[in-house]
């Protein structure tokens, strides 16, 4: 038999419930095509965050076992959270590769520990270096949709078209994609493919098309609870929930939908208006992939398998947020700024996130979301085409499976074993099992009987048809520490127990009923953290002990940088949280000059020091709010040393244009700066900008005349600190 291509598709944030063939009525027809010509597996589960879920779906094995218990973005010494996966978990592109496979990726990548997200590598756990030949897309948690920080192969690369000229990240991935297929089908026809196409979407910042937005105008007007009991009764309809199922009741943190005022329901129903845009607009990138494999005659024999990372994401808070960089730095400023943009909420001043009671309602029927062990985080559709390899198209498989088993599904259906060693390094045993029986036999048996789940302190075990988890809360988000009931302290949490067999969303707690049981499973939980590097636990978002990094890795206190192409990564250049300095060297000519000396960020989050008409000026915009000043007199003829300064105040810190005989020029502004700008963005650049700019006052590149920058020294007001505070990654994205 033919070996078959594989294309593994992975949504991000997208929930239980979100998508047409599993109960919502937001149009999916493309994946809903692929669910009616295969099969849907209604007890699917993840790790309920990121990175771990990537991880573990590429490795085969547990996601603390292979180094990636939490984001990449916070290493820490602990075996289980190094967020380096090691040598001895070959991957599936990797296995694959060997045995003579085609492999791609296109998207999301998310797998490799911050400081080594930079243009200097190393490179060994970009997605070159972990089995792919060829790769396309963004390294970082998130990046923006309209002006992506992109990445082909080993090098970061501008991106071809601008917002203006109608561009979008997700035709740009398909784009891409399509052409990994098309070039690798017209040379080598004979070798089999595995493309990984992992969407930017559902993440945030969601940002679709206008066009797109204005198809579901006025759809959410009925509000999230009447939109969550009509998903119920289609889910039922379809078949991916039991007909005698109970759904979880809307929580004490979601308003009522009669509660809230005119002006709340239209922000937050126009918010949820643009996620259905996106997800639809996503739906057709994904079609315009499958339509090739259709036109080329490939889809047959191709296993196309679809998920997402993880539940729906609670982080645009109970409003939804126009800016979601502000939500955790000023609630109340956030809510005002998001009320006040609702007409531009589509455009391109937004980095938008929903309103969180839509999220409750997209993981239908279950409890709570991404980073919680409950079946809202940890239980996402899986979708398996096959059509040379699945039984009856359109059934329903209810087996208990897990992301890990996807690896060891794949090896079996193409006929390649797991490797004793790979590359010449002893490989660590699988913990997924294959599901491929299932595909054609819908009563086979589960490919396991037991499971433990850890997120940040959230923890649960499966175990035969029962469930224990916890209630615990962990400190960071604030907003859901502060609104969700719940533990806070291990020694306190309640482990709740529920008979999914007969509760299949989790509904009644009968631990009371079965305390033996409960103290059984505990131990169980305990038996399986132990093996899988789970231990120590850390339920915290910062704090988390800091893993020092390699030599030559670590944040200088000061740096000079020449003007050219590229940026700096922002977990590499020097720390500019407590204070800095930065001097810029200057040919000034006689007549004005205009351009950036260095910019870092945009308009929706970011920093920007420049020239126009002959002035300095400094802009500094945070989570959307601008703030901005300029030099009394311009720059005289001649060499120049001029500075930019930042120094901590009460409450804030002071930006301060310097320049040769004359007082500075003072800029307050409240509140810290930005541990990180912009997730995933493209760094400290020097001499031009890209992307949207920091202020309406410039139009990128804005690029310095020839000459006039000679270079920019960056000093950090903290020397010898080499880890910044991690406070603002109670925000990082995943």
């Amino acid at each position: 038999m033919t070996r078959p291509n594989v294309v593994m598709i992975v949504l991000d944030d997208t929930g239980f419930a979100q998508l047409g063939c599993f109960g919502s009525d937001i149009s999916t027809p493309n994946i809903d095509r692929l669910a009616g010509d295969g099969l849907r597996y209604n007890r699917f589960h993840v790790t309920a965050l990121c990175s771990p879920t990537r991880a573990s779906l590429l490795t085969g094995r547990n996601h603390h076992r292979v180094g990636m218990g939490y984001l990449t973005d916070i290493p820490t010494p602990d075996p289980g959270y190094t967020c380096a996966i090691p040598p001895a978990a070959g991957t599936l592109p990797a296995v694959l590769k060997q045995a003579g496979y085609s492999t791609f990726a296109a998207g999301k990548w998310h797998l490799a520990p911050r400081w080594e997200v930079n243009p200097a590598g190393p490179y060994d756990r970009w997605p070159l270096g972990l089995g792919f030949e060829r790769y396309y897309g963004f390294l970082s948690a998130e990046t923006s949709q309209r002006t992506p920080t992109l990445v082909r192969d080993n090098s970061y690369v501008p991106q071809p078209r601008t917002p203006d000229e109608g561009y979008h990240l997700m035709e740009d991935l398909t784009d891409e994609a399509i052409g990994f297929i098309r070039d690798q089908q017209q040379n080598t026809p004979e070798r089999p493919f595995f493309l990984y196409y992992a969407a930017s979407a559902m993440h945030a910042p969601i940002q679709a098309p206008e066009e797109w937005v204005r198809r579901y105008e006025g759809a959410f007007d009925q509000g999230w609870d009447e939109w969550r009991d009509a998903i119920v009764t289609r889910q039922k309809e379809l078949g991916v929930v039991p007909e005698d199922a109970d759904a979880t009741p809307r929580p004490p943190w979601v308003r009522p939908w009669e509660e809230l005022s005119e002006g709340e329901r239209r922000v937050t129903a126009r918010s949820m208006e643009i996620f259905a845009a996106y997800l639809s607009y996503t739906d057709a990138q994904i079609g315009r992939l499958i339509d090739h494999l259709r036109e080329t005659d490939t889809l047959d024999n191709t296993i196309v398998m679809l998920i997402s990372d993880n539940g729906t994401s609670a982080e645009g808070g109970p409003d939804g947020s126009f800016n979601y960089h502000g939500l955790h730095r000023d609630r109340a400023a956030n809510r005002e700024l998001t009320f006040a943009n609702l007409d531009e909420m589509a455009g391109d001043h937004s980095y938008m996130q929903y309103a969180w009671p839509w999220a409750w309602a997209g993981n239908t029927p279950f409890w709570l979301w991404k980073r919680f062990t409950a079946l809202g985080g940890v239980r996402t559709p899986l979708i398996v085409h096959w059509p040379d390899g699945v039984g009856t198209p359109g059934e329903v498989r209810d087996q208990f499976c897990h992301v890990s088993d996807l690896m060891p599904t794949v090896l079996e259906a193409a006929g390649v074993p797991v490797p004793e060693r790979l590359n010449g390094v002893e490989q660590m045993s699988l913990d997924g099992a294959s599901i491929l029986d299932s595909f054609l036999a819908p009563e086979v048996a589960a490919p396991r009987e037991t499971q433990y789940f850890e997120c940040a302190g959230s923890r649960s075990l499966y175990h035969r048809g029962w469930k224990i988890r916890t209630d615990h809360v962990g400190p960071t988000p604030l907003l859901e520490r502060e609104l969700i009931p719940g533990s806070h302290e291990y020694d306190e949490d309640h482990w709740a127990l529920f008979h999914l067999d007969t509760d299949y969303a989790e509904t009644t707690d009968l631990s009371a009923s079965h305390p033996e049981l409960v103290r059984e499973m505990v131990q169980m939980w305990w038996t399986e953290a132990g093996r899988n590097q789970v231990l120590p636990l850390n339920d915290g978002y910062t704090g988390r002990p800091q893993m020092e990094r390699p030599a030559g890795h670590r944040q200088p206190a000061r740096m000079s940088y020449r003007p050219g192409p590229g940026a700096v990564s922002e977990f590499m250049h020097p720390v500019l949280t407590e204070g800095f300095t930065m001097t810029a060297h200057l040919e000034v000519p006689d007549e004005p000059s205009n351009g950036i000396i260095a910019a870092i960020g945009d308009w929706t989050q970011g920093l920007a020091w420049y020239l126009r008409d002959g002035h300095m000026l400094v802009s500094a915009n945070y989570a959307g709010v601008g703030h901005r000043t300029r030099s009394a007199v311009p720059l005289a003829p001649g060499r120049q040393e001029v500075r930019l300064t930042y120094r901590l105040r009460e409450g804030g810190g002071t930006f301060a244009l310097h320049q040769p005989g004359e007082d500075a020029v003072e800029l307050d502004v409240d509140g810290p700066l930005p541990v990180r700008w912009q997730i995933g963005g493209p760094g400290l650049r020097i001499g031009f900008d890209a992307g949207f700019p920091v202020d309406d006052g410039y139009a990128p590149p804005y690029a310095m005349e020839p000459g006039v920058l000679q270079r920019v020294d960056v000093e950090s007001g903290a020397a010898g600190l080499l880890e910044p505070d991690d406070s603002d990654l109670a925000r990082v994205h995943e």
